[in-house]
């Protein structure tokens, strides 16, 4: 009996000494929240992944297609707005293509730790680590409303009105292809069931519907 006693005591020592040294596991910190810009007039969104990022059921390849192909479509919508920085001093078109940088750019980071956290590439197959320069004068067909490279070429050397016209309607026709790409998505059958990709895909459409209007705006501006 006497040794019986010694052997819990012992462990209760033993238990005690683990939590006075802090031997305990600690919990792993969040993974640092993605602020996406709400549309013109809507707050903003925190995307978090340590829990938005957990999948319900295995994702389609439309979705994974859907997810790699936006990548390089907002890509370019990113590369569009560095141009401006240094071509326009329209101060409206400024804090627009300001705020498209912000949000696309932070939704490039969604979507790939979206597709990292599934074990996918980022890229699509034979797409590698190309970037728009390197798609110049192939025949590989671009993301739906994406501007060609003589288009992107144009827009680099204009500069003043000029450059604000063709931003203006390039961007439009971005946007629309950016439509187009989130209603084939949901046409898909079984694609679109994830309900992270789901509601990310729908903000996409709301904000990008909302910021046609207002370049639709400008550009009948430049008209008057």
């Amino acid at each position: 009996m006497a040794i019986h006693i010694w052997r819990v005591s012992a462990a209760v020592v033993n238990l005690t000494a683990l939590t006075v040294t802090g031997q305990q596991p600690k919990p792993n910190p969040d993974p640092a929240p993605i602020v996406q810009p709400g549309a013109p007039g809507q707050a903003s969104k925190l995307l978090t992944p340590a829990t938005a990022f957990t999948p319900a059921k295995a994702p389609s390849q439309a979705d994974i297609s859907f997810m790699q192909g936006m990548i390089m479509h907002h890509s370019q919508a990113v590369e569009m707005t560095d141009l401006l920085r240094t071509r326009s001093h329209n101060k409206d078109l400024r804090s627009l293509a300001e705020r498209i940088s912000i949000s696309q750019s932070d939704e490039i980071k969604y979507m790939k730790q979206w597709l990292e956290d599934r074990g996918k590439p980022l890229e699509m197959d034979g797409m590698g680590a190309m970037n728009m320069a390197d798609m110049k004068g192939m025949s590989m067909p671009l993301m739906p409303g994406m501007l060609t490279p003589q288009q992107m070429e144009a827009l680099a050397k204009a500069t003043g009105p000029a450059f604000d016209h063709l931003f203006l309607t390039g961007m439009i026709q971005h946007h629309n292809g950016a439509l187009i790409m989130v209603d084939d998505l949901f046409n898909t059958a079984g694609a679109g069931q994830d309900n992270v990709l789901f509601d990310f895909a729908t903000d996409v459409d709301n904000t990008q519907r909302a910021e046609i209007r207002i370049m639709q705006a400008m550009l009948l501006k430049e008209k008057r």
